[in-house]
């Protein structure tokens, strides 16, 4: 496994991040505790989740995906896991059940290191924006987390570029901690929302960039066929999929990543990472999984050398993306 440095940071985090939103979903514990040993055995020592996890599933109430990475996390040495959440969702009842306040972000980190049976969390994340709360509120609630020593970086997830660049100057003028990771919507599917602003920003500030689906919802482990709308996947009525098999340009786009994949002798998984790693932006994409045999199927990313040419023909393939 390839190691990298999260941003402008000296915490040293895997070119792959393992996603953790199927535990306690398509996951059941003794399997994610199962992922989780073949991820860390494989050199993998990032694992992003967030405290909603995964509170859509009946008789789940959220925390489940942390709880299942505590019970896990115990029996390995703390300080070769670098352990990633997220908090923005609703996780009690109440005014202060969700948000980005200060009485929720400062309750909801003292829950997750509980459930996560550590005295500390490596990166905390907004999972998204709160324009109910001043940012000033929100960083100073972050910059007191990593002031008592609950957390060591800090994080957003889904925030525009105009957001982002207001948040690194409230840090900067306020001497506050400052988001040194972001982590967005970015795939060979959805280019556009990333690479028109985000991508510049995140270079010349020198912040981590960790894209959760990277493989477009499964759409890029090559599952899908033209007119075969069913397959194996937790995500198949998410409307991303549903756009995308029945639009012929991705099948054409996807057709081009099949062919780079066969002249690798890899998966069409590990290409379309491939793609992304080739990216001087892009520190970790995070990958899910279900089974052992997902997680494996696409380690092998990191690698793969896309030449400059296949690199190129990917991006001219999806450039309406």
């Amino acid at each position: 496994m390839h190691y990298t440095s999260l941003g402008r940071t000296g915490l040293k985090v895997s070119r792959l991040c393992l996603g953790a939103m199927t535990f306690g979903w398509s996951a059941d514990e003794a399997t994610s505790h199962r992922i989780l040993d073949a991820a860390f055995d494989a050199g993998i020592n990032f694992i992003d989740t967030a405290d909603i996890y995964s509170s859509w599933v009946e008789g789940n109430r959220g925390g489940e995906s942390e709880t299942i990475i505590g019970s896990w996390l115990k029996d390995r040495p703390r300080r070769s896991v670098v352990v990633a959440t997220k908090a923005r969702g609703r996780m009690w009842d109440g005014p202060n059940g969700e948000g980005l306040s200060r009485a929720h972000l400062l309750q909801a980190a003292e829950d997750s290191l509980r459930r996560l049976q550590t005295d500390y969390i490596d990166l905390y994340q907004v999972h998204w924006p709160d324009d109910q709360t001043p940012l000033e509120e929100t960083l100073s609630a972050l910059d007191a987390l990593v002031r008592a020593g609950k957390v060591r970086y800090i994080g957003a997830s889904n925030y525009p570029a105009w957001l982002l660049c207001k948040t690194l100057w409230i840090s900067d003028v306020h001497h506050l901690a400052r988001f040194d990771c972001l982590q967005p919507h970015y795939s060979l599917f959805n280019r556009a929302e990333f690479e028109r602003e985000l991508q510049p920003l995140c270079l010349d500030q020198g912040i981590g960039v960790i894209p959760y689906s990277p493989l477009a919802a499964g759409f890029l482990t090559g599952k899908y066929r033209r007119g075969q709308a069913d397959a194996d996947t937790t995500r198949s009525n998410s409307g991303l999929i549903q756009r995308l098999i029945h639009d012929p340009a991705a099948h054409d786009a996807l057709d081009v990543v099949r062919e780079i994949a066969a002249a690798h002798q890899a998966p069409v998984a590990q290409v379309a990472l491939a793609w992304l790693l080739a990216n001087p932006a892009v520190t970790a994409p995070i990958i899910g999984a279900r089974t052992v045999a997902q997680l494996q199927e696409v380690i092998g990313a990191v690698d793969i050398k896309l030449s400059a040419d296949e690199v190129d023909r990917l991006s001219q393939a999806t450039r309406a993306y």
